[in-house]
């Protein structure tokens, strides 16, 4: 496929326009097949166009990005299975339990972890109580 940036003669509309080939937009044009979508006048014609270039620099930078999400990922994986094997999962219920822990002096073996909406955690750190947002990578999208 490739793009190309077409001016219509008559109106001067400038608009871009996909073809398989190169040799597909002659073709269309030969057979005057081509027109403006907007007076529908057959004078259509390539407009200048700057070529797209990947320079080796953008190329750098995008692999220096993706070293650093798949280190990012790394670390967030670690926390996860750490926080797995040291702390319960209580699901949606963190907020309840986070509180129960705290006004009841319930004393637990483990910490707990679970989801929490932001006005939940908002309102346990108003409480007094401890509680931290972290972010989540689900295991099939590893």
């Amino acid at each position: 496929m490739i793009k190309y940036n077409l001016i219509c003669r008559k109106c001067d509309l400038t608009f871009d326009s996909w073809f398989a080939t190169s040799k597909e937009y002659d073709k269309l044009k030969k057979k005057k097949l081509l027109n403006c979508h907007n007076c529908s006048s057959p004078r259509v014609e390539k407009n200048l166009m700057a070529p797209r270039l990947i320079s080796k620099n953008l190329v750098q930078k995008n692999e220096k990005e993706l070293q650093k999400y798949k280190k990012i990922k790394k670390t967030i994986s670690e926390y996860q299975k750490f926080i797995k094997n040291n702390f319960n999962y209580v699901g949606e219920n963190f907020a309840y339990e986070a509180r129960s822990i705290h006004y009841n002096n319930k004393k637990r073996e483990k910490g707990i972890y679970g989801t929490a909406s932001k006005e939940d955690l908002q309102e346990l750190r108003e409480e007094g109580i401890d509680a931290q947002m972290i972010p989540w990578v689900e295991e099939n999208n590893n």
